[in-house]
C-alpha cells in the first residue's frame, strides 16, 4: 500500500497585511531618500556659500598687483598709497607644497603598494596601517612640533625646508591609504593572469596594477595636495613666514596660508581684502590642479 506525501499547505494570504507592508516599505523608502537629497542639499548649499563668500570677498583685492608686489606696511586711507600683494607668499607656498609633494609622494606610494600586494594579513602590515592612519588623523601642529624639535632647533633658524618636511609628513598617509585602498579594488582574477603569462610581481604591480588605479591614486595625491595648500599650524612652527620673496630654504620662508592668517587678523581693511584675495588663490590653485589632472588622466584611459 503506497503513502501519498501532500506538500505543505501554503499559508492562506492575507492580502490587508501584505497591502500593510507594502504601504510601510514605500514610506520608509520616499522617507530615505528624500533624507539623502536633503544631506546633499545641505552639502551643496555649504559648499555654494563658501564660494560665493570667497568669490564675493577675494574678487575685490585680486588684481595683477597681488601677482607681482610684495608685502608693504599698510597705509590705509591714503588715496596715493601703494597696496602690496603676495608674490612672496605664493612663491614660497609652491616652492615648500612642491617639496613636500615629492617627498611624500613616492614614500607613500611604496607604503601603500607593500601593504597592498606584499602585507596583506601580516602582524607588521596591521602595524604599519594602524600608524599611517594614527598619522592621518593626527592635528598638524603636533607633526610641526615634531620638526620644530627635530629640524628648527638643530638648525637654530626656522627654514623653508623644515616647512617642506612637515607638509610631506602630512602628504604621507593620505597618499599611502588612498594607493592601498586603490590597489586593493583591483581583481586577483587580473594579478592571476599576469603572474600565469611568467611576468614577475614587481612588472605586475608597476604596470598593470599601477595603470588600472592610476585614476585614484592621483586622485589621492591631488587631495594631499590640497590638504597641505592650507596648512598654517605647522608652517608657524618650522618656515614661520617672512615678508620677502626669498629661494633660500635655509631661512625663513613666506606662504599663503601664513599670510592670510597675519594679514587677516591685522586689523586694517585693506590688509584683510589681500588676505581674502590669498584664500581665493588658495581655492582656484587647489581647483585647477584637480581639472587638469582629471582631464589628463581621461585622455590616456
Amino acid at each position: 500500500m503506497s503513502t501519498t506525501t501532500l506538500p505543505p499547505r501554503a499559508a492562506a494570504r492575507n492580502d490587508a497585511t501584505a497591502r500593510a507592508l507594502g504601504r510601510r516599505r514605500r514610506m520608509v523608502d520616499i522617507t530615505v531618500k528624500w533624507l539623502c537629497m536633503g544631506a546633499t542639499l545641505l552639502g551643496l548649499f555649504f559648499l555654494a556659500s563658501i564660494m560665493a563668500t570667497l568669490l564675493w570677498r577675494g574678487m575685490v583685492a585680486l588684481d595683477l598687483n597681488i601677482f607681482v608686489s610684495e608685502f608693504r606696511p599698510t597705509s590705509y586711507g591714503e588715496e596715493t598709497a601703494q597696496r602690496g600683494g603676495l608674490v612672496h607668499a605664493i612663491i614660497g607656498s609652491i616652492i615648500q607644497a612642491s617639496i613636500a609633494t615629492l617627498i611624500g609622494t613616492p614614500i607613500g606610494l611604496l607604503v601603500g603598494t607593500y601593504l597592498a600586494e606584499y602585507a596583506r594579513g601580516s602582524a607588521f602590515g596591521n602595524a604599519v596601517r594602524f600608524v599611517s592612519d594614527v598619522l592621518l588623523s593626527a592635528p598638524s601642529i603636533l607633526i610641526g612640533l615634531f620638526i620644530y624639535q627635530l629640524v628648527v632647533l638643530p638648525m637654530g633658524a626656522f627654514s623653508g625646508i623644515a616647512g617642506a618636511l612637515a607638509l610631506a609628513i602630512i602628504v604621507i598617509p593620505v597618499v599611502v591609504r588612498t594607493t592601498e585602498d586603490m590597489l586593493q579594488l583591483i581583481p586577483n582574477t587580473l594579478r592571476e593572469a599576469v603572474i600565469g603569462l611568467g611576468a614577475p610581481k614587481w612588472k605586475m604591480i608597476t604596470l598593470v596594477c599601477y595603470k588600472a588605479a592610476a585614476s585614484g591614486i592621483v586622485t589621492g595625491i591631488l587631495l594631499a595636495i590640497a590638504r597641505i595648500a592650507g596648512e598654517t599650524a605647522p608652517l608657524l612652527l618650522t618656515s614661520f613666514g617672512n615678508n620677502v620673496t626669498s629661494f633660500d630654504l635655509s631661512r625663513a620662508m613666506a606662504s599663503l596660508p601664513i599670510a592670510i592668517y597675519q594679514q587677516a587678523n591685522s586689523g586694517f581693511p585693506d590688509l584683510i581684502e589681500i588676505a581674502w584675495a590669498g584664500a581665493l588663490i588658495i581655492t582656484l590653485g587647489v581647483l585647477a590642479i584637480n581639472i587638469i589632472a582629471r582631464t589628463l588622466l581621461r585622455g590616456r584611459q
